[in-house]
């Protein structure tokens, strides 16, 4: 049987000015015999073309070929020896190459990009923009991707607090924070309280395990080593005051909006940020507004 969307081990069959036909061996050819002394409906069934430009050199009958099976953009059953970026069943990011009434197509390696629907989109797609897919057949048995990856990933048995991560966000829940998938195989979330700046679905998130939870979920928090984390938070603090010409027209006491505004920081981390300028001396706080030296 040859497999649709996924990489056949297939013999040679016969060689044709414009390419080979693969198949099964003749043992498994004879095993599917319709009992009534014709095979052709078999072989039909059992064969597939690879074309004539991707032959590799000194092919005969009988050789066997590793190739992918896939849809041209006729919707023809075809082969190729060319590596795809994702098949059957995988997950794997993807970059949208266009938009069209029906949905979107990604580029996954192959002379046709393959198309995700919209039913099978969790937000709007961008040209241009990447995003975590899975690869299905459709009710037609073609192949398509779908964002809906939330099902596919695993617990994380190998990871632990403290270890670093990256992921591929798959859905931003307002009341919850940023689902990701960590290694884009395990189920993360970044809590709400973590997040101070726009996160998109699609984006690529470096950060740390801050807990494994009884289920084997983890909450990942994108926050540094807090030491580090302020360093760089008051270097940055400091930059932004001074393209105030010095003076930052608001002080520590801020509400959070604006501090998340103007600093994409927590008030906390703010806070944090200008008691350490404080502390070396570098800035001076006012009742309305925080001064460089």
């Amino acid at each position: 049987m040859i497999n649709i969307g996924m990489w056949n081990e297939l013999t040679v069959l016969r060689q044709k000015d414009f390419g080979i036909y693969l198949g099964e061996k003749a043992t498994e050819r004879a095993s599917l015999w319709n009992g009534r002394g014709d095979t052709s409906s078999v072989f039909k069934e059992t064969e597939v073309l690879l074309p004539a430009k991707q032959v590799p050199e000194g092919t005969k009958p009988g050789d066997t070929l590793r190739v992918f099976v896939y849809r041209d953009s006729s919707d023809r059953i075809i082969a190729t020896v060319n590596e795809p970026y994702i098949t059957l069943g995988e997950l794997k990011v993807l970059k949208c190459v266009g938009e069209t009434k029906i949905g979107a197509f990604m580029d996954w390696g192959l002379e046709k990009d393959i198309l995700l629907p919209f039913k099978e989109q969790t937000t709007k797609v961008t040209q241009g923009r990447s995003y975590l897919v899975k690869m299905y057949k459709d009710r037609s048995d073609r192949l398509c991707v779908s964002m809906k990856v939330y099902d596919s990933l695993e617990t994380a048995a190998d990871l632990n607090a403290g270890d670093e991560i990256t992921g591929t966000v798959i859905e931003f829940n307002p009341k919850m924070g940023a689902f990701v998938a960590v290694e884009n195989k395990y189920y993360g979330l970044i809590p709400l309280k973590e997040i101070h700046s726009r996160i998109n679905v699609g984006d690529t998130v470096s950060g740390r395990v801050a807990k494994v939870r009884e289920d084997g979920k983890l909450d990942i928090t994108i926050s540094k080593n807090i030491k580090l984390q302020i360093n760089e938070d008051s270097d940055m603090v400091y930059d932004i005051i001074k393209s105030y010409n010095g003076v930052l027209p608001f002080n520590d006491k801020a509400p959070k909006e604006t501090i998340e505004r103007e600093f994409g920081l927590s008030k906390n981390a703010f806070k944090r940020a200008v008691g350490h300028l404080l502390k070396e001396g570098l800035i001076e706080i006012t009742d309305k507004s925080i001064i460089i030296k």
